[in-house]
């Protein structure tokens, strides 16, 4: 059986992991993978992290049934919590929840041995802290020049503001063992980079036997040298410890690359959202690792418009931000989700004055990039190169271990080989721009 399948995938980094994961799963049980529809089977991996993404990931399965995707097969967070939302949109075959995942190619090839088509049908478990980590998906997939490697999975944290932990369950671990041996296939199959992920990430390993730590883990990476570098991503700021810090700063392998989900500056905002930390917290963390590590890149979550919070509580926020040696930040609005507290929380931001904030902010993370690029021009970056060529501009490309996309001349061949560039520019368009070294 089989035929042509396409994978459509919203959210985060872990959702990215586990579409790559399934795909490889359809290819493996007789599936052709296809750019996109009219394709066969369309595989649609949801976000539910706010009401927004709820609505995109609706709207991205009433695209592909407007496209001719023959069977439309949906997962991810939305379907764990909200099955019944997505059976009840035409087009839709079968829902599956996050502990079924790994059987989506032999419930798929259950559909095509169906003569007729059939109400949409849901395969939902209900979360639960005794979830695997490895039956919600395999591990090392991802894009050929970074891959991506998910070592956790769940939340413990229970903001007000985030269904996750409702969609993922609790915090769970890859052992320690595992993680090492995949690290190494990635370094034998010629990788040069590969990114530690997961939902809760500075929670790894507590709830292994013996527990251990995310800072251990990373030591015992470093030294198997088993890859040239690791990237780390977000970490919520009250997880680091000493121990973390110094293992993520003292490793000549781990990418100066810092992401630390601040949503506020503003305590009080912070306490309403359940997030156990200052703003101070996190600007002392900042500091800490542009200390620490010469050239290092460090960017904040923003989220922008969460209820009860007033001009003087977001102008705190703007002005931390604009005070701290950042290299960019991402700006999220508020979107109450159905089932949190904060989506029963009085004193709502209204839209415009949301939207207006929002543009602000990211208006000081352009200009916080481009000063950050400005500093680099004139000096050599080493970093393997893209394995496709910039969309826009034709040329290739290479994101360097502090987080720099340099685009440059070269052949094909050049493609997942390890380059030395020289920066020459930031471009009109503030793009940073090269040449091989």
């Amino acid at each position: 059986m089989g035929g042509s399948f396409t994978t459509i995938t919203l959210g985060c980094k872990v959702n990215q992991y586990e579409s790559e994961a399934l795909a490889r799963r359809l290819v493996d049980h007789g599936w052709r993978r296809a750019d996109g529809p009219p394709v066969d089977l369309c595989l649609i991996n949801t976000c539910t992290v706010t009401g927004r993404a709820a609505m995109q990931s609706r709207q991205a399965v009433r695209r592909a049934k407007r496209q001719g995707a023959g069977r439309i097969v949906v997962t991810g967070c939305y379907a764990q919590v909200e099955p019944e939302a997505l059976t009840a949109i035409e087009g839709v075959d079968l829902v599956v929840g996050h502990s079924e995942k790994h059987r989506i190619p032999a419930l798929v090839q259950g559909l095509q041995e169906k003569t007729a088509r059939r109400p949409a049908e849901a395969v939902v478990a209900p979360r639960s802290p005794a979830w695997p980590f490895e039956a919600v998906c395999d591990a090392v997939v991802g894009g050929r020049t970074r891959p991506l490697l998910k070592i956790q999975d769940g939340c413990d944290a229970f903001c007000t503001y985030c269904i996750v932990p409702y969609a993922r369950g609790r915090s769970r671990s890859l052992p320690a063992e595992n993680v090492l041996a995949r690290i190494a296939d990635l370094g034998a199959a010629g990788y040069h980079e590969v990114v530690l992920t997961g939902i809760h990430l500075g929670r790894y390993g507590r709830d292994l036997t013996p527990a251990s730590t995310l800072a251990g883990l990373l030591r015992r990476i470093d030294a198997a040298g088993d890859i040239g570098r690791f990237r780390v991503s977000s970490v919520e700021p009250q997880e680091f410890d000493s121990a973390l810090i110094t293992a993520l700063t003292g490793s000549p392998r781990c990418c100066r690359h810092f992401h630390l989900p601040l949503q506020s500056g503003d305590d009080e905002i912070l306490r309403r959202m359940g997030r156990p930390y200052t703003g101070t917290d996190v600007a002392d963390l900042v500091l800490t690792f542009t200390r620490a590590v010469p050239g290092a890149a460090v960017g904040l979550d923003v989220l922008v418009g969460f209820p009860g919070e007033t001009e003087a509580a977001f102008e705190r926020t703007y002005q931390m931000a604009a005070k701290l040696p950042l290299a960019y930040l991402h700006v999220f609005p508020f979107s109450p989700r159905a089932g949190t507290p904060a989506a029963r929380m009085a004193d709502p931001v209204p839209d415009g004055v949301v939207s207006s904030r929002c543009a602000r902010l990211r208006r000081l993370g352009q200009r916080k990039r481009l000063d950050f690029y400005r500093r680099f021009v004139g000096r050599q970056a080493a970093a393997p190169v893209e394995g496709r060529r910039d969309p826009r501009t034709g040329r290739l490309k290479i994101v360097t271990d502090n987080y720099l996309p340099v685009l440059f001349d070269g052949p094909d061949a050049l493609m997942e080989t390890l380059v030395t560039v020289r920066i020459e520019a930031v471009d009109a368009r503030g793009r940073l721009v090269g040449r091989l070294d």
